[in-house]
């Protein structure tokens, strides 16, 4: 397909209009002339970028070549919850999902209105919202030009992996050309070259991650992103994977009665970097090195993980190397639960006295069990 771009408009008389081409030698600067040979709108790819500099023409070309795709513009209710706007009329967990896999897992971010997140946060319900809708063409201007460079190429990869499920067409405008080895499009155009390339066929970067067993000193940076509230572990110990010098991973293990298998517990992963598998890699990583014996034990164990997160479960669920070995569906009755810790505790020969339960919740609680090879 070719595309033409012709803008033109008033020229102006002014003095320092005059001055400015007198002095930089500007014949004409109401016209804007640019023609791009581009795919078939209707051809078999699903991700494709105009990328260049600012002013190269990159919305007029978007704009020529689509003029009928919806545009990447929402407007968001003011008090809603994020939860609530994305999707209303489609399945809670088709919007879990979408916020998960765009790596907006912070689930007290889900629960504030959109105008309250940050930049970064608003950039990624952005893509969780695209990906619900799933609109057959989409055109998305300014792609990642709001957000740092980290969290560009993180959310741009999340974002192509979401997006090709869908089936849809994509257009990204962006003047950043170090998202395209993450997006890995099917075709690039760039506005400064005037040249069309074709499918990205190099592997996407990798991430490099440096595990270290600490301490629970780690765990006040990672508290916040959590998506329960909850004390330190006891008697654990801690891992957390560090990118180059910056933190970006965090899990505690303990051990379970008999030192039969270990439990991991506190995963969390900083947002700027959920959504490129860096917590699924870390966690199977840490499994791994219990299951080689790798601990201050020196013995071999299974190791159990627990989550109520949705979006983590299905990601678990599906994954080869760990098995789903229980589900509930609500929390037991605290009190129950208080009584019976109390009788226990009595028949072992301590003192009868008031115990705090567990349960009291209607979370869904499912567990899983590594099986993945030694580290």
């Amino acid at each position: 397909m070719r595309a033409q771009i012709r803008l033109s408009c008033p020229e102006s008389e002014s003095y320092r209009a005059a001055r400015a081409k007198s002095l930089f030698n500007v014949d004409d600067a109401a016209r804007f002339e640019l023609d791009a040979e581009l795919p078939d709108p209707a051809g078999d790819w699903q991700i494709g970028v105009i990328v260049g500099p600012s002013g190269s023409g990159k919305s007029s070309l978007g704009n020529a070549y689509w003029r009928r795709a919806n545009r990447a513009r929402f407007s968001w209710p003011a008090d809603a919850p994020v939860i609530d706007a994305i999707g209303p009329g489609k399945p809670f967990d088709d919007v879990v999902r979408a916020l998960t896999s765009v790596g907006l897992g912070s689930v007290p971010a889900w629960l504030r209105p959109f105008r309250v997140l940050s930049t970064g946060e608003r950039f990624r319900a952005e893509l969780a919202r695209i990906v619900v809708d799933a609109p057959g063409r989409v055109v998305i201007d300014e792609f990642t030009s709001v957000v740092d460079r980290q969290i560009a190429r993180i959310g741009a990869s999340a974002f192509a992996k979401q997006w090709r499920r869908t089936g849809g067409k994509a257009l990204l405008l962006t003047c950043h050309y170090d998202i395209l080895p993450w997006v890995r499009p099917d075709w690039t155009f760039d506005t400064k070259e005037g040249r069309l390339a074709g499918r990205w066929v190099r592997r996407r970067p990798p991430i490099d991650i440096d595990i270290f067993e600490t301490d629970r000193r780690w765990w006040p940076l990672f508290e916040p992103h959590h998506y329960l509230k909850l004390p330190p572990m006891i008697a654990a110990w801690y891992y957390v994977g560090f990118v180059g010098d910056e933190p970006v991973a965090h899990v505690a293990v303990s051990t379970r009665p008999g030192l039969r298998e270990a439990r991991a517990c506190r995963l969390v992963v900083l947002p700027e970097w959920q959504g490129a598998g860096v917590g699924m890699a870390f966690l199977n990583a840490v499994c791994g090195l219990w299951r080689a014996g790798r601990n201050r034990y020196g013995r071999p164990m299974p190791t159990l993980f627990h989550t109520s997160h949705p979006g983590l479960a299905a990601a678990l669920r599906g994954h080869p190397l760990w098995t789903q070995v229980s589900g509930v569906l609500h929390g037991v009755h605290k009190a129950h639960s208080a009584a019976s810790i109390s009788a226990s505790a009595v028949r072992k020969g301590g003192p009868d006295k008031h115990r705090s339960g567990y349960g009291g919740h209607f979370r869904a609680v499912q567990g899983f069990r590594y099986l993945g090879p030694p580290a």
